[in-house]
């Protein structure tokens, strides 16, 4: 009986470069699927260079630098005094109170935040670059200001109005993490020997 690769007049020179062929391409292969997990898809950076330098140059940059922390430790008091109230029913002119101030704040930043936004990027908001953080924070303040509207049209129980508070509280952590999450970005793209704001 004649072998397959001499019915098919193949000789074994032809056989050993087949399969160094064949080896090649699948090392070939390999190396490149391993590049592909190694090598992450890029991202466009944050900032352009102008918007960078813009952005280090502004006054409202410091403005939602310090209006940020602010607002996280007002959100942690009025947190408290929330909780407080529903475990215990003492309490709640304090926890009202921390409510419209987390409120207050939240506007004022959003404005400012605005601001800062045209001025960086040319628009008051969803701007290309914080457009998911910006349509989230439309929530959060939504959800603040239902709040408000409850509490002054005097709809619903002062149960049902924390609830809301909290609903938005629950909204502004995540809301938080976004724009904390888009920090580290503009650090990792920063130029070495750069700061991010």
């Amino acid at each position: 009986m004649v072998a397959l690769p001499q019915r098919l007049g193949l000789d074994s020179a032809d056989l050993r470069h087949a399969r160094a062929a064949a080896g090649a391409s699948a090392r070939d292969k390999a190396a490149s699927g391993a590049a592909g997990v190694l090598r992450r898809p890029q991202r466009p950076p944050l900032y352009t260079p102008e918007e960078r330098r813009r952005r280090d140059e502004s006054p409202w940059t410091i403005v939602q630098g310090i209006l940020a922390p602010l607002q996280f430790l007002v959100f942690l008091v009025s947190l408290a005094l929330v909780v407080r109230f529903l475990l215990t029913g003492e309490g709640e002119g304090a926890a009202t109170v921390s409510i419209l101030v987390k409120t207050g704040v939240l506007y004022l930043i959003m404005v400012t935040g605005a601001i800062w936004e045209k001025v960086v990027f040319g628009r008051y908001l969803f701007a290309p670059a914080f457009f998911w953080e910006d349509l989230f924070s439309m929530l959060v303040l939504a959800l603040h200001t239902a709040y408000v509207v409850m509490l002054l049209a005097g709809i619903g129980s002062v149960g049902q109005q924390m609830a809301v508070a909290l609903a938005a509280y629950a909204a502004y952590v995540i809301n938080a993490g976004q724009f904390v999450w888009k920090l580290r970005q503009a650090r990792i793209d920063a130029p070495a020997g750069g700061a991010a704001a």
